[in-house]
């Protein structure tokens, strides 16, 4: 059975998976290339990359599949920068410090890559699919991105948001449910009104749009995907699934954590980085987020937190680290990216066979 869409056909992939853009480091170009060589959509989460380790790491991906890939960033929205809050944020990050045995770093001059540049290279690379979250695109970028020959998809955790990105011009939607792991990419309205949930979310961004909608939150395995196609989604983005894969550039405790976690242990949280997002609790998640509204706004309190998390991976210590994840944690487990694809298509065929009608 032939899981094709039209998705799979404007992607130009075999298989209706797109593999997360995780950004952070779990997106290697190994594990891009290794999902598209596999038949799925390898995703580079690219919002954290200088515009030169951007352009290294495409031409990497390129060395290792000639099949199509994406490339994801983040969207940058207004901010403050209050010292005040700095002040109050690098206080609480004073005891984290001291048991990591850390200095404060020097006054940030700045917060975040320029998306502008991030962008030049993605046009300038002509990657095949461009993908973005946290917010919507001018319609002159978007005419601009497609025009290079990219495929331009958009981030929504609400109808509304669907259909802006719709009139913007993008290829398709990512419906992003509220079991989904790491960031939230909500950009209108207020994000506590947004946390829905995935299987309600999908076939009413279905049912509004024209244009091929991704279902992503909660899809581990083949019978996420049936789910997902059965409720009028185009194609499965999957995240958390992909994490303890060998070719995942997660840290070793960050994969022990995610094949260990259960359902009920991860939560939203802002702690981390100032933008609401989900990871499994630990210590700093719990203790910090007591504080979440004395916190600055992304992409401050992520800056600030960086040497922390830095820190925590170097001394393999998990309690500090930003362990995004989703609810279906549990259905994690350790393979490589080929022989997960592999079985998350022959899981939905058998799904979908099953569901089929039988002859009296």
């Amino acid at each position: 059975m032939a899981l094709k869409t039209r998705a799979t056909e404007a992607l130009g992939i075999e298989h209706p998976i797109v593999q997360a853009p995780m950004a952070g480091g779990p997106t290697t170009p190994e594990l891009v290339a290794a999902v598209s060589n596999a038949g799925g959509l390898g995703s580079l989460g690219a919002a954290y990359l200088s515009p030169e380790t951007l352009r290294e790491q495409v031409k990497e991906i390129r060395d290792l599949t000639e099949r199509p890939f994406g490339v994801n960033l983040f969207v940058p929205s207004p901010f403050e920068v209050e010292p005040e809050r700095i002040q109050r944020a690098n206080a609480l990050l004073e005891r984290y410090r001291k048991e990591l045995g850390i200095e404060a770093p020097e006054e940030l001059s700045s917060f975040a890559e320029s998306f502008e540049d991030q962008l030049e290279v993605v046009l300038e690379e002509r990657v095949p699919v461009f993908s973005f979250t946290f917010g919507s695109l001018e319609p002159e970028l978007v005419a601009r991105l497609k025009e290079n020959g990219a495929t331009v998809v958009g981030t929504a955790t609400t109808v509304r948001e669907g259909l802006r990105l719709e009139e913007d011009g993008v290829d398709m939607v990512v419906a992003q449910g509220s079991e989904a792991g790491g960031h939230r990419g909500t950009f209108l309205g207020d994000i506590r009104d947004a946390l829905i949930g995935t299987m309600a979310l999908v076939p009413q961004m279905v049912d509004t749009l024209s244009v091929p909608v991704l279902a992503s939150g909660g899809i581990m395995d083949g019978r996420g995907l049936a789910a997902a196609l059965v409720l009028g989604a185009e194609a499965a983005q999957m995240g958390t699934a992909f994490l303890a894969c060998e070719e995942s550039g997660a840290h070793s405790e960050f994969k022990r954590a995610v094949l260990e976690a259960a359902e009920d242990e991860t939560a939203v949280t802002r702690a981390f980085s100032g933008r609401a997002a989900r990871a499994i609790k630990n210590r700093f998640l719990v203790e910090v987020g007591e504080h979440e509204e004395e916190l600055p706004p992304f992409p401050v309190q992520n800056a600030l937190t960086k040497d922390v998390r830095a820190a925590a991976q170097r001394q393999d210590h998990a309690e500090f680290m930003s362990l995004w994840a989703g609810q279906a944690v549990r259905l994690s487990s350790p393979t490589n990216a080929a022989e997960l694809v592999e079985s998350v298509v022959e899981g939905a065929e058998a799904a979908l066979r099953d569901l089929a009608p039988r002859p009296m």
